[in-house]
């Protein structure tokens, strides 16, 4: 169930090689092979990745300037994929073009529009100001599922996991999982989705913390995220000392995260992620300490949804029995099911 007139995280900025490097960047998304390259002026350009000839990668032949030459029968094309030359031709067909995807950087991700480029609204883009802010600092990762991003997604909207895939991790505390979420629609300014938000009061700081801090005294936590279409999770997260006002940050933990999701093919899916904490908390090592275990717990989660993914007969969902987890969830996938159905 994909929703094609959305921006899609193909890749963070720093993967994608400079114009003077020789190197083509390509991906795959929602089946499609995408080649993504920066041009002299200092913009970037996203072309299908298939020469319309004989459909061979173009990211396996080579750049010539602004211009990508096929590596097998030498069509060359430009950044708006345009065919500018054919060898042993005068002038090329006027059908020798490849597609060109309406393509935005914002905050070190790189977007592209997978639907009809006259409706790509920048509007609809989510804001990932923690990816690149003065105020924020993380280490940007990517991580590869051979799973359907929608099992990826209902992982996000089900935080009463991190109880037990994230026992030594993310989570430390059963009280997760016991704790009820508000859940609430977002549809408003381009912006389409669901907000969670859980409380988790007086219970042990996770061994996430305690892995870069020492506390003397339960915290209150907190996750309270928007979680948009297609699949972009923006969460605020944290705990604060037992026993301190709500507005007094002073001995809290403060994290910003953006995590989204991108299907690559029906049953694998790419998954961009950072985890940011305040630019004032000077220690080099906090960020590094953060970045590998997220890795360990995401880990924890592909190990598990890979699993379950394994495990789904052909009627699934017909067969999973609902239960009071599922709520986002399942706010979730009716909205975008009903926004796939409108677009169709």
């Amino acid at each position: 169930m994909w929703l094609r007139n959305c921006w899609y995280v193909i890749a963070w900025d720093h993967e994608i090689p400079a114009a003077h490097e020789n190197n083509l960047f390509s991906r795959k998304v929602l089946n499609e092979p995408i080649l993504v390259y920066r041009t002299a002026d200092g913009g970037m350009t996203a072309i299908a990745d298939k020469c319309c000839h004989r459909h061979a990668p173009l990211s396996a032949g080579r750049r010539e300037g602004d211009s990508v030459r096929c590596g097998y029968h030498g069509l060359l094309f430009d950044a708006k994929g345009v065919c500018r030359e054919i060898p042993g031709m005068d002038t090329p067909p006027a059908k020798a073009c490849v597609k060109k995807y309406p393509l935005v950087v914002k905050n070190k991700w790189v977007f592209v529009w997978m639907g009809d480029a006259e409706k790509a609204n920048q509007d609809m883009l989510p804001d990932n100001f923690s990816c690149d802010h003065p105020d924020w600092v993380n280490v940007p990762g990517y991580m590869h599922y051979d799973t359907p991003y929608l099992l990826i997604a209902d992982n996000l909207l089900d935080f009463s996991h991190l109880s037990y895939v994230h026992a030594n991790t993310l989570g430390g505390s059963a009280e997760i999982a016991l704790a009820k979420p508000t859940v609430e629609v977002i549809d408003t300014n381009g912006q389409r989705g669901v907000k969670v938000s859980r409380f988790i009061p007086d219970v042990p700081a996770p061994p996430y913390y305690t892995r870069f801090r020492k506390f003397d005294s339960n915290l209150d936590r907190w996750f309270v995220y928007d979680f948009l279409f297609p699949s972009t999770l923006l969460m605020n997260s944290g705990g604060r000392p037992v026993g301190d006002a709500q507005d007094d940050n002073s001995r809290a933990v403060v994290n910003h995260s953006c995590q989204t999701l991108t299907p690559e093919t029906e049953n694998s899916t790419h998954y961009f992620f950072q985890q940011s904490h305040k630019a004032s908390l000077k220690d080099e090592s906090v960020r590094h300490n953060m970045y590998n275990t997220l890795l360990e717990a995401f880990g924890e989660d592909r190990d598990m949804i890979t699993a379950q993914f394994k495990n789904l007969s052909s009627n699934a969902i017909e067969e999973m029995l609902p239960l009071h987890f599922d709520s986002a969830l399942v706010r979730f996938r009716k909205l975008l099911s009903e926004a796939v159905i409108a677009e169709k």
